[in-house]
Parts: C-alpha cells; structure tokens; sequence
C-alpha cells in the first residue's frame, strides 16, 4: 500500500517526503486555501519538491467547471507544469466524459468525490489513473458502510481494471487499516491524522518499562 499526504502546505510536504518516505500528494481547493495558494502557484512550488521523483500531486481543476471542454482545457493547463502531476476530475457525467478524453491523449485523471460503487465502475472503465472514494465524509454525517472500500476495490479488480484505489478523506487509523484490508492500492490523509497514527500508547508504555529496566540495569 501507498502512503500519500492531503496537504497543499509545502512545509507539511516537504516533511512527509524527508522522514515518511511519502509516495505522493493529494490537494483540492480547501488545501489551497488554507495554504494561500492558488493552483498554479502551488503547481510551480511543489513541482520542486517532486520533480526527478516518482511522486505524483494530484491537483484539482476549478469546481465551478461544468463542461467536459472545460475541465479538459484546464487539465492540460496544469499538466503542463510538470510530468507528476495527476489532474483531479469530479465523478459527474461530464467529469466522466472529460476523463475519456484526457485519458486518450495520456494525461492521468484522478476521479475524486467517488461515493458510490457505480461511479467508481464507470471511472475504471474509462481509463482512470486513480479512483478516490471518500469515506470520512460519509461517517461524520452519519452514514457508516463499512464494507464500502471492500465494494469498490472488488468491483474494480473483479474485471481488471488498472484503475488503483486511492482511499480519501481518511481521518484515523482504523480508517487506514480498514483500507489495507480491503485491498486498496492508496490512503491519503492530512499531515496531523499520520502524526497521531504513527504513534501508539502502548509502544509508549513498552518503551517506559524498558527504559526503567534499563536505568536499573545501568544505575
């Protein structure tokens, strides 16, 4: 499994490629935001960070776009500030004609806002790079499948599809371990939810009874 960040700020980025070996990046608007960062800055900025690398970023084309020709002329736009770049496509219908068209002329799509196993379907037969379900979204609002990750990486590999699961809007470990279990290829999460799933009280504990052994062997 893949470790990817959901993060627009470089420092946070940088970090996560110096000490966790993150295999790559994942940002949308509210990223950006709270970066104050527009798009192509952000394209500019962390193309230094990943350019000669095997990481890919994935950007997001503006939401307000609701033409395929739209989406299309701007994914190629943001494709053009470096090779790894993955260009983010809602799952709408004409995100999904915006998709086969992209995916035809090689610019890899990453089909975000997926929340249905259809969906997920239609991204893979299309051609797309990355099929990003959601699924803290949907638990804090109170609906809680717990095989929805399970469903939809079956519903992909059952046909071959080379479309990889890249499990989004994670927000703890369980989530994280749910993902592995299932079988998907990616988890992206924020900076703050790999912190607190690294560590863990009971190594904290372990390493308190060893420390004090070893103080008492050492005293």
């Amino acid at each position: 499994m893949l470790f990817f960040l959901d993060s627009a700020k470089l420092d946070e980025i940088a970090y996560a490629i110096e000490h966790w070996k993150i295999d790559g990046v994942t940002s949308n608007p509210r990223h950006l935001m709270n970066a104050g960062m527009k798009v192509e800055e952000f394209a500019e900025k962390v193309n230094e960070l990943v350019k000669g690398t095997e990481i890919t970023v994935s950007l997001e084309v503006n939401p307000h776009l609701e033409s395929a020709e739209k989406m299309v002329e701007e994914a190629k736009h943001l494709t053009s500030f470096g090779s790894n770049f993955v260009i983010k496509i809602p799952a709408t219908e004409p995100g999904f004609e915006a998709l086969y068209t992209l995916t035809k002329e090689g610019v890899k799509v990453n089909v975000t806002l997926v929340f249905s196993v259809v969906q997920a379907i239609q991204a893979a037969r299309l051609g797309a790079f990355y099929i990003s379900p959601f699924v803290g979204w949907r638990e804090e609002r109170g609906e809680i499948d717990v095989d929805f990750i399970n469903k939809v990486v079956k519903a992909v590999k059952n046909y071959g599809f080379k479309s990889k699961i890249l499990v989004a809007a994670v927000r703890s470990a369980k989530h994280f371990a749910d993902a592995a279990l299932a079988g998907a290829d990616i988890v992206t999460a924020g900076f703050g939810v790999y912190k607190k799933m690294f560590e863990n009280p009971y190594t904290k504990m372990g390493l308190d009874i060893f420390s004090d052994a070893w103080d008492q062997i050492y005293k």
